[in-house]
């Protein structure tokens, strides 16, 4: 596929086979990562590669237990507000049992560390459309990045004291009949452009 299609057709998954992809592939996404933009060249974003099920299962029993003592509330954003109400009826699993979740994380004081994340997760994303693997964006340690149960699990795995979660991505084969990720492209029903 050449670059156009790899974006156009890439969408999220959120049902993985077990299987791991190799680390021959899992390393060639990262470095897609690792070689997006970010402010002034910065390149602080700091990105976990976790693999480990144990972990896996920690940080989805952590994250369930912390969204449902959260409530609902008016105008809350949808998908945050589905988080805590499938937390709430229990075996709420954000990552979508992926085998790898890759999460990224930067410098809490710096302006750009959204932006610079999402680039990276971006990148990240049409690699693995690229290498026939399923992805998904995952928001939910962003909303959780000042949650002491997740600073604490992260400072072990290297999260310094002055950086944050900003965004996480799922990443495995997509468990479909052929193991692709679905790819056929949705249509736009927003992001208007105005040309002038």
């Amino acid at each position: 596929m050449d670059a156009f299609e790899l974006i156009t057709t890439r969408r999220s998954t959120r049902r993985f086979k077990k299987e791991k992809p190799g680390q021959k592939t899992i390393h060639q996404i990262v470095e897609a990562g690792r070689y997006a933009p970010s402010g002034g060249n910065n390149q602080t974003t700091h990105i976990f590669v976790i693999q480990d099920e144990t972990i896996l299962k920690q940080l989805a029993e952590m994250a369930a237990k912390t969204f449902a003592a959260m409530e609902p509330e008016e105008g809350m954003y949808p998908s945050l507000l589905s988080s805590i109400m499938q937390s709430k009826k229990g075996n709420y699993v954000f990552h979508y049992n992926a085998p790898v979740l890759i999460v990224t994380a930067n410098r809490k004081d710096y302006g750009n560390n959204i932006a610079d994340c999402a680039c990276v997760l971006e990148n990240m994303m049409i690699m693995a459309n690229a290498l026939d693997l399923g992805s998904c964006w995952i928001n939910q340690l962003k909303w959780l990045n000042e949650d002491p149960g997740v600073l604490t699990l992260f400072r072990k795995l290297g999260l310094t004291e002055d950086e944050r979660i900003y965004g996480a991505l799922s990443l495995g084969y997509a468990e479909t009949e052929n193991g692709m990720p679905e790819r056929t492209p949705l249509n736009r029903k927003g992001n208007p452009v105005e040309w002038k």
